[in-house]
């Protein structure tokens, strides 16, 4: 039986994240995107049950309030715009190296975009 696009990216992601984790030092930045938004997460993998330490989505209040109408979860402007956002805010909680999770997707479009975002807000990966 054929594997359908979302089982084929579950497999891609199962199979990095045997190779990669996050800790308190150094969390992970996993990435998600729907056909509409992105979310972006700082996640802690040696705690059980992992740790959330933030999460930044093109839903959220402050990027609504700062995204020009072209601005959207579903483009890379708005992508790019979410990857900074959650910079700052991994900033101001003094995290400014992370492990980049792309989450089984490739790595172009929203998600370069994204990821190229968080590193102009001044996070290192």
């Amino acid at each position: 039986m054929r594997l359908g696009r979302q089982d084929r990216r579950k497999k891609r992601h199962l199979r990095v994240r045997k190779k990669i984790s996050g800790n308190l030092q150094r969390p992970r930045l996993v990435v998600y995107r729907s056909l509409k938004h992105i979310y972006g997460s700082l996640v802690v993998d040696d705690v059980q049950p992992n740790k959330m330490l933030l999460t930044v989505s093109s839903l959220g209040k402050d990027f609504k309030s700062i995204a020009k109408p072209d601005e959207k979860g579903g483009n890379v402007k708005g992508a790019f715009l979410v990857g900074k956002l959650l910079a700052e805010r991994a900033k101001s909680m003094n995290i400014e190296t992370v492990v980049f999770d792309r989450a089984g997707y490739s790595y172009k479009g929203r998600v370069k975009f994204f990821a190229e975002g968080a590193r102009q807000g001044g996070l290192k990966f």
